[in-house]
Order: C-alpha cells, then structure tokens, then sequence
C-alpha cells in the first residue's frame, strides 16, 4: 500500500510538467491578480466541511481557507471534489489551495508544497454503542469501512486482518455503521469525536499503535511567496485569536 502511493504522488509530480499549469515565478502573484484563491476540500468530512441544509458548504476547513484568503488580500472561491483526486487536481492546476485536514506524509510532500500545521489529528476506531469489540483484535475479520483515498484507507491497509470497505465520506461511514453493514469505521478522531459531542452515539476504541498527523494546507510546489504569505497568515490568526474562534465554532475547542 505504501509502494502504491509513493508511485501515486511520483505519477503527479511527473503528470505535473507535462499538464500542469504554465511556469510563472509563484502563484501568489497570480491569485492577487485575479482577486480569488480557490480552496479544495472534499465537502464531506463535518464539521471540518459539509453541505448546511442551505445547501451551502460550511465547516471548519471552509472558514480557516476563507480567512487565510481575506487575509492575503483576496476573496476565497470554495471548491468540492472527490478526494481522491484532489492532489492531482491541485498539481495540475484545478485549484489554488487544499485546506481538507490533509495529513502531512513523506508520500505527499513529494507532489505537493505544506504550510502549517494547523491542527494534529489522530487516526481512531470507532463502533457502535452495544458492539462487543473492545479492542482492535475483536475487530479480526471483521469489515471495516474507511474513506478512499486517506490514511486511513492506508492504514488499514497495511495492518491487515480484516476486510476493507472504501466510502466517500465520513456520512456514508456513519450510515453504513448504523445500518451494520460494517462492523466499525476509522477516520481522523477530531472530527468523529466532535459529531459524538455533539449527538452522534459511537463508541471509540482506544488503541495507542493508531497514527497521529501534522494537518497542513497544500500548495503547489516552487510558490515560495505563497507559502510564506499564507503561513504568516496562519500564524497571525493563531496570534490575535481568530483560529480560537473558529476553532471553538466547530469543534468546542482550541484545536492548536
């Protein structure tokens, strides 16, 4: 699974001189001349980001990118897509930004740029209320449900043992575990443990071998300017309380 997605982000990079977007010298020059920085996110991970039923996509994600792009003086253009796909769309060109609490890998550094962190999540298994799993041995060929295209779907994976359901989002997962099509999901605990605080009734199981990540937001590579504009716009809003804010508005906590 590891040698599959080094040869993935090996692919974009590669893909990316023949079908990227045209050399210039930084790509902040270019999103202040057309006054909008496009943010990539998957729409389907809340509270980080979802469809509100004003059909508006909303989210910790949505705000953090909003914010860093106010900040660097342009307006932010929200844009949802699969995630699996989504590092080869920055590559190429399709958007300027992904802020999707993407983890920070080896594997993807090698087609992408990073600023940050913004916040550190863990990977987490969760089940139902009344399932007898208490540990990870319990769950021994069992189903396990993942979304496609993340560490999670790596990791679990990689450690084996059971049988691998890949899903969109972090909805679907929630579905299929209630309806007990699977026996339990894994995802990144932040916003999992959010949705139980806030009503959803699972049951997580501790287990201290899970990885836990740095959260970056992507860029292109070769943007040195943008890198440094977005990171001391980071690092100012962590300063003067505004991540706090939003921070709070979604996750009831200061996630730094």
């Amino acid at each position: 699974m590891k040698m599959r997605i080094w040869i993935g982000a090996s692919a974009l990079v590669v893909g990316a001189l023949f079908f990227g977007p045209a050399a210039q010298a930084d790509d902040l020059a270019r999103i202040r001349e057309d006054g909008k920085m496009s943010v990539a996110l998957s729409g389907a991970f809340p509270p980080m980001s979802f469809v509100d039923e004003n059909n508006d996509v909303v989210g910790f994600d949505v705000d953090i990118g909003s914010e860093l792009a106010r900040r660097i003086g342009v307006e932010p253009e929200i844009v949802t897509t699969a995630w699996e796909g989504i590092i080869a769309g920055l590559v190429t060109g399709r958007f300027d930004t992904i802020v999707g609490s993407m983890g920070i890998t080896e594997e993807r550094k090698q087609a992408v740029d990073f600023v940050g962190p913004y916040y550190r999540s863990g990977l987490a298994v969760f089940v139902m209320p009344d399932s007898p799993a208490r540990s990870l041995a319990d769950l021994s060929d069992r189903t396990i449900g993942v979304s496609i295209g993340t560490l999670s779907e790596q990791w679990a994976n990689d450690r084996g043992g059971w049988t691998v359901r890949t899903y969109k989002g972090l909805p679907e997962l929630y579905l299929e575990l209630k309806a007990g099509r699977i026996d339990a999901f894994i995802d990144d605990d932040v916003p999992v443990l959010a949705a139980i605080k806030g009503g959803e009734n699972f049951r997580q199981i501790e287990d201290d071998t899970l990885p836990v990540s740095d959260i970056g937001i992507a860029i292109r590579k070769d943007s040195p300017e943008l890198k440094a504009a977005l990171q001391k716009a980071l690092d100012d809003m962590m300063a003067d309380g505004t991540y706090m804010e939003i921070s709070n508005k979604w996750l009831g906590a200061d996630m730094r």
